[in-house]
């Protein structure tokens, strides 16, 4: 069996872009949750709301392939809650500076 794609960067190049949106109020929210997901046109349109809104965006093509699989409304498994921290201290770090 031949893989045509090594690496999330190559594969992301040949299928478009992919985003995903996650929320996370920490007092409602057990663990964060995907809302919005999207690849190509869908994604392209999240990415600019996201810009018009000044939302924080942080590029992660491993985590976002990640969030692509999984449905809507669904929580955040344990296995990725390590890469979601070091998001949310990004977002923490710039909304102080900001």
């Amino acid at each position: 069996m031949m893989y045509k794609y090594f690496n999330p960067k190559a594969k992301s190049n040949a299928s478009g872009k992919s985003a995903a949106v996650l929320r996370y109020d920490s007092g409602t929210d057990k663990a964060p949750v995907v809302i919005a997901q999207g690849k190509g046109h869908v994604a392209r349109q999240i990415i600019e709301m996201a810009k018009m809104n000044d939302i924080p965006m942080q590029e992660d093509p491993l985590l976002v392939e990640n969030l692509i699989d999984m449905d809507l409304g669904e929580n955040v498994p344990p296995q990725l809650y390590s890469v979601i921290a070091e998001v949310l201290l990004m977002i923490e770090d710039m909304e102080k500076k900001a």
